[in-house]
């Protein structure tokens, strides 16, 4: 699958901190780095995925995420 960003892309984000499935997210890791990811589940904690799964490092190394992650849903891409 291709990403769906590209380096170099910006992003318009909005400060809402409810996510559904299937949005692109900012996210605040453990590490305390922010990632952009997407939202594959909320059942039991934030589940999410990179786009890119050979290059990803999301919730498959990290575990679930809390909710309160979330630093916003990306809602525009310019290019």
């Amino acid at each position: 699958m291709e990403p769906t960003l590209v380096e170099g892309q910006t992003v318009l984000v909005c400060p809402r901190r409810s996510a559904r499935p299937g949005d692109v997210v900012v996210v605040e890791l453990p590490d305390g780095v922010r990632a952009i990811k997407r939202v594959a589940s909320l059942s039991g904690g934030l589940d999410v995925r990179g786009d890119n799964p050979a290059r990803s490092t999301d919730s498959r190394q990290l575990g679930l995420l809390d909710l309160s992650s979330v630093r916003g849903v990306v809602v525009c891409t310019f290019p």
